[in-house]
């Protein structure tokens, strides 16, 4: 029989050192645990205060934002401009909140268009009196003065604010070129008379639908920095003698690129913060050739939420119509082809009564 060989290099653990090992090995483990639990703590903590640092920054730009534009109406008020006079008059309706004010682009060449709309989907006399005091919606044409102040342009309009009173007077002077300006100083107008949640912009050939527009407007109202339209990104002009040409073309790259994303012209709204922050650097806000690739070029860089709505860009019966008929009613409607209602002041009527939302809607709706 041999022998056993003796076992060179293996230990041999008695029942006494396991006991031991496992009881280390448990305290490693609890130590571990106990490990992990701080430091969900801590993640946890260091959102908290992250969230916490987010909510007091846009508290701050909050208020900065609302000291900038109080300023801008001192400054207003100090040099004597035409925006004065708005501004005290409307110091008691500052102190309400409007849902939206209405800024309708118009010209001095455009008396005809003007009296369309005022006779088709902007309410008159006691009936705007109401919707401004009872629904917090606010319709102003909106027009600047001639190259000549006080000339016979002038006297025109003053003479026809006279007996609608429905017109907001820019320190601006007008001209088709000038509508980048126009709008930037539109916004800044408008935010400093009236405290409202948005600031909509339409032009004078468009048929809109007020309270179908303010109910749209009321599901993002509790979203900050908010521009709603149709967006679009159509083609930048290099070519002389267009339209739409765009002198500065060189700027967005090479010959056939497009425009980046922004809303069409003849309508869209922004929030008040948006139009605060116009108000605030509109003097450093550079204007491009086309009024609606200005806007969007000023929202490039920030935190913007893009609402791409297609029932801000309606077209002009049947479109329309077929919309209202199954119950799909539209905000506006205009022809792409005119960039408006084509000959608005004899066929916005007829747009009106194939495309409008309900006699009592605007009175019957809630915001």
């Amino acid at each position: 029989m041999g022998t056993v060989p003796e076992s060179k290099g293996i230990m041999r653990i008695t029942a006494v050192e396991t006991e031991k090992l496992k009881l280390i090995s448990e305290g490693c483990n609890l130590k571990a645990k106990e490990e992990k639990l701080v430091s969900k703590d801590i993640i946890g903590e260091v959102f908290k205060t992250h969230h916490a640092i987010q909510t007091l920054d846009k508290t701050i730009s909050n208020l900065e934002m609302e000291l900038a534009a109080a300023r801008a109406e001192q400054e207003s008020l100090l040099s004597g401009s035409p925006l004065s006079t708005d501004v005290s008059r409307a110091k008691s309706s500052r102190k309400r909140k409007y849902l939206m004010v209405i800024g309708i682009n118009t010209a001095f060449s455009s008396r005809k268009r003007r009296d369309s709309v005022r006779a088709t989907w902007m309410p008159q006399g006691e009936k705007r009196k109401k919707m401004e005091d009872e629904k917090g919606i606010i319709v102003r044409f909106v027009i600047g003065h001639s190259a000549t102040t006080g000339g016979i342009l002038d006297r025109a309009i003053e003479a026809e604010n006279k007996k609608h009173r429905d017109f907001l007077r820019l320190d601006h002077v007008e001209g088709y070129l000038e509508l980048s300006a126009k709008t930037k100083i539109y916004f800044a107008t408008a935010v400093a008379l009236w405290d409202a949640d948005f600031y909509v912009k339409v032009d004078d050939d468009v048929h809109v639908n007020i309270a179908t527009l303010g109910e749209t407007l009321v599901r993002h109202r509790k979203k900050p920095r908010v521009y709603i339209g149709c967006m679009k990104s159509g083609p930048v002009l290099s070519q002389k003698g267009l339209r739409y040409h765009e002198p500065e073309h060189w700027k967005f790259g090479e010959t056939g690129n497009k425009y980046f994303r922004h809303a069409t012209g003849q309508l869209y709204a922004i929030s008040k913060d948006l139009a605060t922050y116009i108000s605030i650097n509109q003097h450093v806000l550079h204007k491009y050739a086309n009024e609606d690739v200005s806007l969007g070029s000023w929202f490039i860089g920030l935190d913007v939420v893009h609402i791409d709505d297609r029932r801000l860009c309606c077209g002009t019966p049947p479109d329309c119509e077929w919309k209202a008929q199954a119950g799909n009613i539209c905000v506006a409607s205009f022809d792409w082809s005119c960039s408006g209602i084509c000959r608005s002041a004899y066929r916005i009527k007829e747009v009106h009564q194939k495309c409008r939302e309900g006699e009592n809607a605007l009175w019957t709706a809630t915001f």
